[in-house]
This record gives C-alpha cells, structure tokens and sequence, in this order.
C-alpha cells in the first residue's frame, strides 16, 4: 500500500501503557472483564461498540459516568505502525470530508485511540479481546494494535491494505452514526426478537464493510494508494472474520440465525460493491432482499 508522504491526522490518541485507567461505571453499576468476555464473545471481531451489550448486562439506565483520565497524548513520530494508523485515518477524514461536502454536509472527523489490554470509553470500558470497536458515545475509534498481530497468527492475514480495511470499517461505523442509521438500528434492535436484532446487526456491518469500500475507492482515485495484491488483502480479512468463518474455527459447525456480523461470501461481496461503485448508495444493505 502507498502512504509514505501522505497526510497524517492529528486526532490521533496514545493510550497505550498507560494502564487502561479506573474504566467506567454503567448505570450505577461496574462492568468487569468476564462480563465484557461473555457479551463479545472474544472471536467475534470488527464490531461496533460494545456499549449496547454492555448497558443490557448491566442492568442500568445507560448512563456513563466517567473516571478520571490522563490528558491526551499523540504517538511518538518515530513508531511507523502509528504514522501508518495516523496516515490512513487521515486518508478517511479527506474522503468523507468529500463525500459529505457533495451531498451538502459537514463530517465530522471521529477520533482514533490507541490502547493496550482495556481503556474506559464513552460506552463502558474497551478490552482488547473485542477487537477493534467504535463508540458512538464519544464518536472514537478503539484499537489496540495486537490486533494485527492476531490477524496474522490466527488468520494469516497479512498486509498494510488488510489493515487499513480494519480502520475504514470502523470508521464507517461513524459514518453510520453521523447519518443517524446507528440510532435508528439501535432503537429497532430493543423491539426486535434476539434472531431479528442479530439479523440488523448483519446488516449495520456489512453496510460498513461496503462504506470501507468507498473509501478505498474514492482514496485511490486520489492518492494511488493501492498496490498489486492489496486489494487480494482485504478480501481475505473480510473472509477471515465472517461469522461462518469464525464459528467453524471455534465450534466446528455454523448457527446462521446468531449471526450478527454476516457470512465471509457476504463481508466480501459488500466491501466489493463499495470499492467497485464507489457511492454511498450502493451500500444500502437495509433494503437489499439478499445480502
């Protein structure tokens, strides 16, 4: 991937040893590991916050109340994983910058952190065993970059384009949020049956996957980042983490009605319509009748 001398973003956050902090407390009541591990189920990857699991199991009324924190800090300039995070973040900000900007908008460029192990969030306290995540609450993305080491030991995952799908996903989970799609999901998921609720959760990420695709796009067309092979790379992250994937390697067989983040033939088939088209528009997953 090219992104040597490309624009770096300077909302990025260094979390890392830093101890994770005194986390959150959720409606009055603390939200621990083994309740974070329980809810996410640790394998299942790319998600989007774990705020909405996390509030259930806690049996409040939502509300977060924030311990203290140290003050922000960027990353040094000489750690090249960060740049490279920076870099890419960076690239999504210009992109939707772009894209909102012809459809009449402001974007609104979310943050990203940096952590390792666990950090408090806006939607309870972040662990690095659910992967990557975005919080609405604060409107920041959440990796710790073992994540990409993980990806590829456990999957053999490899390159800088995989990766930077992992950010272009999440934050295409802020793209959803700004345009009030994660709102509304979120409100049908608390009248919905556990099958139906999984069933728009599936659909929530591979609208992501396809906005991941736009990015790319639109970002090539702009920088020439993509290189031979790179696209092949993304294309075999979105087949590592599909659910059927995931269950087969930790249960030996599939249950499709628990699905909530989409099968690899449909993670891949979405993140290609988005950098195929190009258009917000082609990623509406919600009124597809077969993803």
């Amino acid at each position: 991937m090219n992104w040597e001398g490309n624009r770096e973003s300077d909302i990025v956050e260094d979390r890392r040893g830093g101890g994770g902090g005194g986390g959150f407390r959720i409606g009055g009541g603390s939200i621990g590991i083994g309740t974070v591990a329980i809810a996410l189920v640790a394998s299942y990857f790319f998600g989007i916050d774990p705020g909405v699991v996390l509030g259930m199991l806690g049996g409040g009324d939502g509300q977060v109340t924030q311990q203290e924190q140290s003050p922000a800090r960027q990353p040094p300039a000489t750690d090249e994983t960060a740049r490279f995070i920076s870099t890419v973040l960076a690239d999504t900000e210009d992109v939707w910058s772009e894209v909102f900007r012809a459809g009449g908008a402001n974007y609104p460029k979310p943050k990203l952190v940096l952590f390792t192990g666990r950090t408090p969030t806006a939607c309870g306290t972040g662990q690095s065993a659910s992967g990557p995540f975005y919080c609405p609450g604060d409107q920041r993305v959440y990796i710790d970059l073992g994540f990409f080491r993980l990806m590829q030991q456990r999957f053999n995952v490899t390159g800088e384009f995989a990766q930077a799908y992992v950010i272009a996903h999440e934050v295409g989970h802020h793209v959803q949020n700004v345009m009030g799609i994660m709102g509304k999901v979120d409100g049908a998921r608390q009248r919905a049956s556990e099958a139906q609720a999984n069933a728009l959760s599936v659909r929530v990420e591979l609208q992501a996957d396809c906005f991941a695709g736009v990015w790319a796009k639109h970002a090539n067309q702009a920088r020439n980042i993509l290189e031979a092979g790179d696209i092949d790379a993304a294309l075999s992250a979105a087949t590592a983490i599909g659910d059927d994937a995931l269950q087969k390697q930790a249960q030996g067989y599939v249950v499709p009605d628990s699905f909530t983040h989409g099968s690899s033939a449909q993670r891949v088939r979405w993140f290609k319509r988005g950098i195929e088209s190009g258009q917000v528009s082609a990623c509406d997953t919600f009124s597809a009748r077969t993803l």
